[in-house]
This record gives structure tokens, sequence and C-alpha cells, in this order.
């Protein structure tokens, strides 16, 4: 399956055009190296993806040191997967 539809399929991201746009601006990462949207993926691949937007602390300051989340890929899907059965395809490591 290709990168961009997995992080889609697994909503990881929302829609797959913004999947495609963080390929191809480098922000997304296989196995430590940037990938392009059409790789393909397998089971036990690790990918980094952009820190979500900054999270607020309690005083309502940005927090500033975001980390990149890991997830490894635990399931390949044929096709698409319900919304309670994306969590299965991926495990966060960090």
């Amino acid at each position: 399956m290709r990168l961009d539809k997995f992080l889609q399929v697994s909503r990881l991201v929302k829609r797959r055009t913004v999947a495609n746009t963080l390929c191809n601006r480098g922000k997304v990462y296989v196995n430590g190296h940037p990938a392009k949207a059409g790789r393909a993926l397998a089971v036990g691949d690790i990918l980094r993806l952009p820190a979500p937007e900054p999270a607020f602390t309690e005083l309502g300051a940005p927090e500033r040191d975001a980390v990149e989340p890991e997830y490894e890929v635990l399931e390949i899907p044929s096709g698409n997967v319900s919304r309670a059965r994306a969590p299965t395809l991926y495990r966060l490591r960090r």
C-alpha cells in the first residue's frame, strides 16, 4: 500500500491530499529516510510524522518541545477500514 493511502486509511492524517503535501515537503520519514507519497509500506516500517499543532500549557503558552511521533506499521490493509479498526494498523513508539 502507498504511504499516502496508509496515512489516510489509518487516520494518522485526515486527508490523502494532506498526506501527499507532507510527503512532498519531506516531512514524513520511513525508517529514518524522507519518503515520497508513492513509497510502498511493509509491516515493521517505522513512520515519523511532523508533531501535531503545538499544545498549550496551563498558562496558555504554546509548548515548544513537541516531539515528532513515531509509529510502527503493524498491518497493511487491503482497502479501507472502519474507524474503530484504524488504530490497530499501527503502534505509537514515542
